[in-house]
């Protein structure tokens, strides 16, 4: 896709700047990061080619307490030459949102490296990581429990705020599920450093 940023409907110019949250979407190529940010921009499936740079898009989002949330998204390219522009992306953001293809075996190590490295870069410390299960809706996909395990969930920092949530992009399937909890764990950041910055 493009690199173009999208026009900002009037209903987000209105919208305080605050009330707008800083998301990355990484991960491996071919994972399925675009159909995810056009699946929840258009709410429908759109044709992706491999993204060469960046994909941009502000999006409202009405979750779950029927509250509207305004998300910047960045979806940015996973081609392996593509990932060392990742840490440029990811400061000063409020989540990041990893995708891996739930069917791809053979690359789940790569994928666990690289969301591993990611977290580990120290203006990410605690940033709250939704890693999107994608493609669940396929007969070979790999269960939960075993993405978990293969992509070493558990080894990530203990100041790393996560949530696996299983996927189908091309239907939209689990992602404003996803979405909620990446949204919840950055309300809960944000008041922490709150309270430590009074503690000051």
């Amino acid at each position: 896709m493009g690199n173009g940023l999208s026009e900002q409907t009037p209903i987000l110019s209105s919208l305080p700047s605050f009330q707008s949250f800083h998301i990355v979407i990484l991960g491996l190529d071919c994972a399925g990061k675009t159909t995810v940010l056009y699946r929840l921009r258009f709410n429908e499936f759109v044709n992706t080619v491999p993204t060469k740079g960046f994909n941009t898009e502000r999006i409202k989002v009405t979750l779950g307490n029927s509250k509207a949330v305004a998300f910047h998204f960045w979806d940015v390219g996973g081609q392996e030459k593509l990932r060392p522009l990742w840490k440029s992306y990811t400061r000063c953001t409020d989540g990041i949102v990893f995708v891996v293809d739930s069917v791809d075996v053979e690359r789940m190590e790569e994928a666990k490296t690289e969301l591993h490295k990611i977290t580990r870069i120290s203006e990410n410390q605690g940033v709250p990581v939704l890693v999107v299960a994608n493609k669940q809706d396929l007969r070979n996909s790999l269960s939960l429990s075993e993405i978990e395990k293969m992509l070493a969930m558990s080894e990530l920092s203990s100041s790393t705020p996560w949530h696996l949530q299983p996927t189908c992009a091309i239907i939209g399937d689990g992602l404003k599920e996803g979405l909620e909890k990446l949204h919840d764990m950055i309300i809960k950041r944000r008041k922490m450093l709150r309270q430590q910055k009074k503690k000051r």
